[in-house]
């Protein structure tokens, strides 16, 4: 992947090259390199409800930390294309 792509997710900016997924807005910027970050999404659970966890290292459990997300239903379908975007960034994670 040569061509950046961004998002907008309520007040953050996702923007992903390929090699470095960058988040800005909320608290902190922050930087994920695909050698060593791993993306999850859980959901839809019964209500529609998923969550997002981005962190350092290459599974859940590492010391490197991490952040999480929780979307509602409404919330999910109101950003059109994060699902894909996600998926794009942990395919690119899981395949180094």
């Amino acid at each position: 992947m040569n061509d950046e792509i961004t998002l907008m997710v309520g007040r953050r900016l996702y923007s992903f090259d390929g090699r470095v997924l960058e988040i800005f807005g909320g608290e902190d910027a922050v930087r994920y390199h695909v050698r060593n970050m791993y993306v999850r999404v859980t959901g839809p659970d019964r209500k529609g409800k998923r969550v997002v966890e981005i962190g350092h290292g290459k599974q859940p459990d590492s010391r490197g930390g991490g952040h999480v997300w929780r979307y509602t239903a409404e919330e999910w379908d109101e950003v059109r294309g994060l699902g894909e975007f996600l998926e794009t960034v942990r395919t690119a994670a899981e395949s180094v």
